[in-house]
């Protein structure tokens, strides 16, 4: 079964940096669209970052120029590179898999895109 499984979250401070790794299992993880997602309390789930099969990718306007997706096919792993930090990036942080589609087809930064998640991990950053 397809399992992902987010790590790399803890606390930052303002203008540092993270990295979020994914592992998944349970697909041919290189032939996928895969995404990163947040949320934070009350408010609605919002993609942050996508890549497809080609390696190209989309990012929210929020982090654009600041965070970087990225995949590493022979550890079936995803990563978010989170740099210049921001109390507002604060939130849970979830990859996502879009296991029927190699390219993307649409918003990729769309939430009902996806078919599997992870449980997330934590993110919070300290101004």
């Amino acid at each position: 079964h397809v399992q992902l499984v987010e790590s790399g979250g803890g606390s930052g401070q303002a203008g540092g940096s993270l990295r979020l790794s994914c592992i998944a299992s349970g697909y041919t993880f290189s032939s996928c669209c895969m995404g990163w997602f947040r949320q934070s309390p009350g408010k609605e789930r919002e993609g942050v970052a996508a890549i497809d099969t080609d390696g190209t990718t989309r990012y929210a306007d929020s982090v654009k120029g600041r965070f970087t997706v990225s995949q590493d096919d022979a550890k079936n792993t995803l990563y978010l590179h989170m740099n210049s930090l921001k109390a507002e990036d604060t939130a849970i942080y979830y990859c996502a898999v879009d296991n029927v589609h190699a390219r993307f087809t649409g918003d990729q930064l769309k939430d009902w895109q996806y078919h599997y998640w992870g449980q997330g991990t934590q993110v919070t950053v300290s101004s």
